[in-house]
Formats: C-alpha cells, structure tokens, sequence
C-alpha cells in the first residue's frame, strides 16, 4: 500500500500492517525466484483449465460439425430446429452461470469443477445415442446446467493465483483452447467423418461419443490433480505457498477480508455501472463468437460450394482458428507486458469488423475465405481481454466474482440468438448473419472505448487528488477495505 494512503500514523500496527511488511527471506523477494515460481504454477495449472475448457467448448459447439454428418436428416429435423437445439442450451447455461460461480468457494474449485466435468463429459457422450429431436433437445438442456459455472468458475480461480499483471495471458489460454478446440474439432471430425456407417451408425454419432469420452477420463484426473488455492496446492512447497500469498497481498486493496466472499461486495457489483457496460459490450462481442465458432463449417462449405467435400470443409476450419490462437496470445502477452487492455480490444474489434466486411462482399472465393481468418484474427483478442480486464478492476473477490460471473451470463446470451442468424435458407451469401455479427461488435467497440476513456478520466481524477474526500476520517486500513472504490486505487484501462 502506497506511503500517500489515509493513514493513522498513531494506531498499533494492524496485522495487514505487519504482513505487508514482512520479509520473506532466503532471497525468496528475489524477481528470478518470483519467476521460477510463476512457471510452476503455469505448468500445473495452465495445462488443466486449458483442457477443460477446451473439452467444455468441443461438446457445446461439435454440434456444428455433426450437422455436416447427418445428424438433421437421421432426427428428422426441419425448419428451425437445428437451431433451436443448438440455442437453447444457452436458457440452461444462463440460468445457472451466476449461482454456479458464487458457490465455486463453499463447494471448493476441485469437488466442484470435478463434478461439472464427469456430469457434462457423460450427457455429451450419450447425446450421440439420441433418436429424436425431444432427446436432443433434452441433453443440450442438461449440458447448459454442468456446463455453465465452467468458464466463469476457472477465470476466478486463476486470481487465486496470478496478480494483476499476469491474469490476460492466463485468461488468454483458455481462449486458446476455444481456437483449438475449433481446430480440433475440425480435425477429429475430419477423421471421425471416415466412420461413417461403423457399427450401422451414422458419422454425426461417432463425432458426438468420441469427442465426449475423453471429457470424462478428464474429470476424473482433475479431481487428481487441481489445488484449491495457493494454501493447497500440493506442487509447492511450503515456502512457495507463503510466498505465492504474499505477493498477491502486495497488490493494492488485497487484504485478507478482500479475499474472502462477503454478500456486500455482490451488492456493490450489481450497482457499479462499469458492470453493466462489461456485460452489454461482451453479448456484442458473444454474438460473434458463437455464429463464428458454430457455423464455420457452414460458413465455408458455402464460400466452396460443390467444388469442397465435407472432409475440405473441416480441414480449411483449422487455419482460420490456429491464426486467432496465435494471435491472441502475442497480444495478451503485450497487453499483460504494457498493462494495457482496452486499446488492444478496440484495435482487434475493428479488424473483425473489417473480416465481416469482407464476407459481406462481392468477391471471389478466396477472397472470402481471407475474411474468415481476420474474423478469427480479432475475434479471440476482443472477446478474451475484456475477462482479463474487469477482474482486474475488481480487487475484492466477492465483487469480482459476481461481476464475472454477471459479464459471462450476460455475455453468453449471445448463444441463444447466434444460431438463428445461419439458417441453410440464408446460404450461401449468408448476408443477414455476418451482417448482425459486424453490428453487434460495432457496438461492442463503443461500449469498450466508452470504458477505456471513463477509467483514464477516473485515474486522472485521482491522481489529481478530486477524490481525496472520500479518506476524510479514515484509517490506512479502512481505505485499503474499499477496494476499487478508494481514491487511492488506480484502474487498469
């Protein structure tokens, strides 16, 4: 905490007091220990939530990559059902995303993340044996319910480790694992596509089981493997542990009660209008996440017309998300570097929209095919930063945990509408999906760029001392208590 903070230079020193000032000893303060230590919390924890979050994001949208194996034709579906049963497992997810994230703490992130992935790996695997479209209606219901606190529920758990300046690469992975995820589903059901009539079933079938089989083995190897926070984490010792704590103490406003979920921070998430603006700009960004990540193979199968097979089709998927994996972790690296978010977020919007532009018009086939790679070019950066970037503005848990949670629902409320903007009558030009995709991130440019201009308005504000009243009367600690709220805390733009 900062010498400038309101303090009572006359009170006995506090315990925060006392552990801010502690040393650690052994050198253990030392920037290459501190940076052995990070790489040892990123090779313990990194390769699980990528997994996990690339096994969640394979099962909800293979569906797409099903749809090209016969799954409408064998289920009977006509009209807009295909889109109905992709869409409404997002009024489950919706419904369940917040309250799942507010219990991760009561239930522990191990008991908890465990059971969430048996559940969905199981409901996933069986959807593949369903013979009509009630039954797959039902498990999509179902695995909006296991599969909602995933997401929200590893980007909090990833504060228990990380500080501020480290949580959008840590955040980036997991967008990662959604490219490659769409990366490999493209390449399992490329090879998945050849068992076509194994055993009297039809391909979509196989797809289904085999890619959900592994989300169970998954489960229970996590239930192994993932720590409950610093305090438990079996892979340091217990000097790491310590010092893992301390140094996320060393961040401003990080108190022990700020580590601790207090139902006063959830109210204040939900009367900050930051908040809002997170949420808003994120379901703008979501719309385009979902229509991309669902209906590329539709997308690109009617850019090639007769001239690609099913199998071209999901091969030419894999370049366009292996670029926006790449893509995004060089700038999440830059952004965690130059502490930076919005300004890459509003860049890499615009380069989406440019992409949308570009399907949109009149040109050739390759020329089309380009456009799909700068949609994933942005598309990874512009929806994956702005996770980074509200936690990092919420130093209390109680509040961060809400305020993700509430960005996430709100944000992913995008998958009920995105599969309406694809439908088969629409192809192959496909105008009012990418059309809405490039209004909707349009609009989630503005809302971002109104966030960025109002939190350097705020920091300058407080560092010219406008906010000063609010220290009036009290203690250094009680100032430290008021988390983002205090004069003395300076936002991350």
């Amino acid at each position: 905490m900062p010498e400038e903070h309101a303090r009572d230079e006359t009170a006995t020193p506090t315990t925060m007091d006392t552990d801010t000032a502690a040393s650690v000893g052994g050198g253990m303060e030392d920037e290459e220990y501190e940076r052995k230590l990070v790489r040892k919390l990123d090779m313990n924890i990194v390769p699980v939530v990528m997994l996990l979050y690339l096994l969640s994001f394979l099962d909800r949208v293979n569906i797409g990559s099903a749809r090209l194996y016969g799954l409408e034709e064998d289920l009977g579906l006509v009209g807009n059902q295909y889109q109905l049963a992709v869409s409404i497992l997002f009024v489950t997810y919706l419904a369940c995303e917040l309250p799942g994230n507010l219990v991760l703490k009561k239930f522990t992130p191990r008991y908890y993340i465990t059971f969430i992935t048996l559940s969905w790996g199981t409901i996933a695997t069986f959807t593949g044996l369903v013979q009509s479209y009630g039954g797959l209606l039902a498990c999509r219901l179902l695995l909006g319910v296991v599969e909602a606190s995933l997401f929200p529920g590893l980007a909090v758990y990833l504060t228990l480790f990380y500080t501020k300046g480290e949580l959008a690469l840590r955040i980036g992975y997991l967008f990662v694992s959604a490219a490659l995820a769409g990366a490999c589903g493209g390449l399992l059901a490329y090879a998945i596509g050849f068992m076509d009539g194994t055993a009297g079933m039809r391909g979509w079938r196989w797809i289904l089981i085999i890619e959900g089989i592994p989300t169970v083995i998954m489960g229970v190897v996590t239930f192994f493997i993932l720590a409950d926070d610093p305090d438990t984490a079996w892979y340091l010792t217990e000097e790491e542990r310590q010092f893992c704590i301390k140094r996320l103490g060393r961040e401003a406003e990080a108190t022990a009660s700020a580590r601790q979920f207090h139902w006063t921070d959830v109210r204040k998430c939900f009367t900050d209008w930051k908040t809002y603006f997170f949420a808003a700009a994120l379901f703008g960004m979501d719309t385009m996440l979902y229509g991309y990540s669902t209906f590329l193979p539709t997308i690109i199968k009617s850019i090639g017309g007769t001239a690609w097979s099913n199998a071209q089709v999901q091969a030419l998927t894999i370049p366009c998300y292996a670029l926006g994996a790449i893509t995004y972790l060089i700038v999440a690296r830059l952004s965690d570097r130059h502490q930076k978010r919005g300004l890459y977020t509003i860049i890499f919007a615009a380069v989406s929209m440019i992409g949308y532009g570009v399907l949109l018009a009149d040109a050739s086939a390759g020329v089309h095919y380009f456009g799909c790679f700068l949609v994933a070019m942005g598309l990874y950066v512009a929806v994956g930063l702005p996770l980074a970037w509200l936690p990092n503005n919420s130093p209390r848990y109680g509040k961060r945990t809400a305020a993700t949670g509430f960005q996430l629902t709100c944000g992913n409320a995008a998958g009920v509408m995105a599969p309406f903007l694809y439908p088969n009558t629409d192809g192959p030009r496909f105008t009012k999906g990418h059309a809405v995709s490039l209004a909707m991130v349009g609009f989630a440019a503005v809302m971002y760029s109104i966030l960025w201009a109002a939190l350097a308005k705020l920091n300058r504000d407080r560092e010219q001392g406008k906010e000063d009243w609010k220290l009036e009367g009290k203690t250094w600690e009680e100032v430290a208590e008021m988390g983002d709220e205090s004069p003395r805390y300076k936002y991350t733009v």
